[in-house]
Order: C-alpha cells, then sequence, then structure tokens
C-alpha cells in the first residue's frame, strides 16, 4: 500500500472516529464502487489484516491524533470528598420510584438533609430541583459530591455549581464509603416513609409542598440522627462509636462558631420558632397526617387511572 493509501484510511478514520477494520473496509468499497472514487480502487480491496497493519505503520500514527482515547468528562473532581470541618459539604444522590425520582442530600457533618422529587432526572428538572433544595438549607454550601449518575454529572448542573461557587467532586471507583451516608439515609428515610409503591408524576407539586412543610422539617428539627465520637485504644488505633443522639438542629447549634455558617438572614432565633413550635411527637403526628392524605390521594389516582385503563 503507497501513503496516499495510508493517507486515505487515516482520513477515514478522522470522518468516523476509527470504525471496525470491517467496517471501515464497507466505507472503502462504497466510495470506490458507489461513489465511483478512483483513489479508493486499491484500498478498498484491502483485507483485515493488511488494514490493522496499516493503522500500526509511522506514517499513519504520525498523522493520527488519538483519536480513539476515551472522551472525558471533565466535569467534577474524582476525589475523596472535603468537609474541613463544618457544615456545607453535601452528599447527593437519586431515588427511583417507578415514576418519580427523589432527590436526597445529606450534609456530611450535621446530617441536614433535604429531599426533592422530580418527574425525570433530566437537566431541565434536576436545574430548578437543585436550586430548591439549596435554597432550603439554612447554612452556606460549599461543596456536593455524587456518583457518577447524569442528573448531576452534565454541563448544566455543573455550570450552576460554578455560579454558586460551590466545588464539584464525584465518586472514585472502588471507594463506595465515599457516598455512603447518602446511601444508608436513602434506605432509612426514603425508602421507609416512601414506601415502594407506584407514584405517577403528576404528584410531584404536592410531594414537593410535603417534603418542605413537613418532611424536611421533620427530619431536621425533629428526628435524632447518631453521630460518631472517635476512640482511641491503648495501641493508637481510632475507632469510630455511635453513641451520641441528636436531632440535626441540636447538633448545627452544638457547634463552635455555630452563628457563622448561616446564610445572611437566617438566624438561630428565626430557627428556634420553627424547631420549638411543636415536641417530637406533636409534629411527628402532623406530619403523618399529611403524608396518609397525600398517599390516600395517589393510591386513588392509581385505582382510578387502573380502572380506566382496563376498560
Amino acid at each position: 500500500m503507497s501513503g496516499g493509501d495510508i493517507k486515505l484510511l487515516e482520513y477515514t478514520d478522522a470522518l468516523h472516529l476509527r470504525l471496525s477494520e470491517d467496517a471501515t473496509k464497507e466505507i472503502m468499497r462504497r466510495e470506490f464502487e458507489v461513489f465511483k472514487k478512483q483513489e479508493y480502487q486499491k484500498i478498498s480491496r484491502s483485507s483485515h489484516s493488511q488494514s490493522t497493519n496499516l493503522r500500526h505503520s509511522p506514517v499513519y500514527k504520525s498523522s493520527w491524533i488519538n483519536h480513539t482515547k476515551a472522551r472525558q468528562i471533565q466535569i467534577g473532581e474524582t476525589r475523596e470528598p472535603e468537609n474541613y470541618g463544618k457544615p456545607g459539604s453535601i452528599r447527593v444522590d437519586s431515588v427511583s420510584q417507578k415514576d418519580v425520582y427523589h432527590i436526597n442530600t445529606v450534609d456530611e457533618i450535621g446530617q441536614w438533609e433535604i429531599v426533592f422529587c422530580v418527574p425525570q432526572i433530566s437537566e431541565s428538572c434536576m436545574l430548578p430541583a437543585l436550586l430548591n433544595i439549596f435554597d432550603q438549607y439554612p447554612f452556606i454550601l460549599f461543596h456536593v459530591h455524587s456518583d457518577r449518575g447524569h442528573e448531576t454529572i452534565n454541563s448544566l448542573v455543573a455550570d450552576l455549581w460554578q455560579r454558586l461557587l460551590i466545588k464539584q467532586t464525584k465518586l472514585r471507583s472502588y471507594h463506595s464509603g465515599d457516598n455512603a451516608l447518602v446511601e444508608t439515609k436513602n434506605g432509612s428515610i426514603i425508602r421507609k416513609n416512601m414506601g415502594w409503591e407506584h407514584i405517577d408524576q403528576s404528584f410531584c407539586d404536592e410531594i414537593n409542598a410535603y417534603y418542605k412543610n413537613y418532611f424536611n422539617p421533620y427530619l431536621n428539627f425533629h428526628r435524632p440522627c447518631s453521630y460518631p465520637t472517635i476512640e482511641v485504644d491503648d495501641k493508637g488505633k481510632k475507632k469510630k462509636v455511635y453513641n451520641t443522639y441528636q436531632v440535626p438542629y441540636e447538633f448545627l447549634k452544638s457547634l463552635p462558631d455555630s452563628k457563622i455558617f448561616l446564610k445572611p438572614g437566617v438566624t438561630f432565633e428565626k430557627l428556634d420558632e420553627i424547631a420549638y413550635s411543636h415536641s417530637d411527637n406533636e409534629f411527628a403526628t402532623i406530619m403523618r397526617e399529611e403524608e396518609r392524605k397525600l398517599f390516600q390521594k395517589i393510591r386513588n389516582h392509581d385505582r382510578q387511572d387502573g380502572s380506566q385503563r382496563k376498560t
């Protein structure tokens, strides 16, 4: 094969992002036989092994500019999440429930948790969802960590992080513990309270109203979480012991200089009005009643929708 034939192969590979030898040979054949391009006559008759050898030739390598390298999505940094010992570093994950998705976010330090519901995890749904979630946090967010799902690893969401000056990192391979906190909450919070039954997409707005007014306040002001303390044995080995239970709001207030973490306009005096207006059991009673009303609507809709499908 001449240098001209190698250039034709390189040119074709560049256009089609280097297909298999057989697929490339078919393109060469069509160029010569179907489209009557005489310069492809010789290379269109090359065998599988000849095409492989041409791709390893010095002439080919000198022109080929790594078109076969995997395309790296430069969104987020693959590394261990950092919290710097202060609230504002959140973990994000999604939980599928048939036709809806629950976006679960948890602060790593204080376990402050905000949940939001979307009909699909497309970019158009995620942007308003994330803005709503951020608005519900009483403290300033500076970091977000997620898995590699497309709901958070995409250009629009990455642009949002940048505009809000929030650093983004993503899950490291073989380090499932990086996102263990939010994944644990997916089971103990989302599945335990929302169950597994089908929820129609039309109920997303009602679910989010329930989340914002009842469920999220319940999680943060009235549901105790377990917090670790570090114990050191005689050999100097450190071990986390989960023997401290507090509601996330009380834990937030207990942090040194906790006021500096709050958003502008947010004060503990205002948050106290929310936290202490009802006892834990009183608010849980109110929340469960609203939950019952919500799921009654969902089940009635499903029964009606099911009966309509049968006719």
